[in-house]
């Protein structure tokens, strides 16, 4: 094998390397602010159970001043039949404490009805803070170990990347920028074996030429289609497969 092409896979294996561990890193944010998505929606149906229970005890209290004024109705109806001689006004105050008196009775009802739904929204201001405070503990844990896994991702990174300018320095200048073209346009996997005669990155069928090329381990060669860096070694069979 040619001194260049074990010294461009040496670097294509530290490339690969580097980049797997800046994926890594570029997705840890990304899960970062999904685990505080999942707690804020918790803790937001929380806020929203608790208004409910407030709107709902709103109502009630705003239901037991209408009972009580239609009570000092009743009452003030009550003194006006003392006063009155007249049959027809007397009749005419009752109908109003009638009415009063059945207004009170509905709006006893609506109480009652919105006493059973205070008592499930309560419950589900008890079962929606359970739900926060474990969203919180596991948002916690959890961005607590993404914190430690993204330090450690760095370290490893930084060291990758120590002396990575020293393993591209050992390369020569015309294959190190062939190189370097190639991995701009293809990607990581741009120095590849030839196994059954193709290409082992686009997998294409090489010319019989390009396959002598690469045995004679004489030069660089490229794959005719794609470009690709190729190279040979004894383990790999030259003949194509039909």
């Amino acid at each position: 094998m040619l001194d260049a092409i074990e010294k461009l896979l040496v670097l294509q294996d530290r490339d690969r390397k580097i980049g797997q561990l800046q994926a890594e890193l570029a997705r840890i944010e990304p899960e970062r602010q999904m685990l505080k998505a999942k707690a804020t929606g918790t803790q937001a149906h929380l806020e929203a159970a608790k208004h409910k229970v407030k709107e709902l005890e709103s109502s009630r209290k705003s239901l037991e001043l209408e009972v009580e004024s239609r009570k000092q109705q009743i009452e003030r109806y009550a003194n006006q039949q003392l006063q009155t001689r007249k049959n027809e006004e007397y009749r005419a105050l009752t109908h109003e404490i009638d009415a009063c008196k059945k207004a009170i009775f509905e709006i006893e009802d609506q109480e009652i009805a919105i006493m059973e739904q205070t008592d499930l929204a309560q419950k589900e201001v008890v079962r929606a803070t359970q739900a926060a405070n474990e969203a919180k503990q596991l948002l916690d844990d959890q961005v607590e170990q993404l914190a430690k896994r993204e330090t450690n991702l760095k370290k490893d990174l930084q060291i990758l990347e120590a002396n990575r300018g020293e393993l591209a320095a050992a390369v020569d200048d015309s294959a190190r920028n062939r190189y370097e073209r190639l991995v701009r346009s293809k990607g990581e996997n741009v120095v590849v074996g030839v196994n059954h005669g193709v290409c082992g990155g686009c997998h294409m069928k090489l010319p019989a030429q390009v396959l002598v090329g690469c045995r004679a381990h004489q030069e660089l060669v490229g794959c005719t289609n794609c470009g690709r860096i190729l190279y040979f070694t004894s383990d790999m069979d030259l003949a194509f497969e039909e």
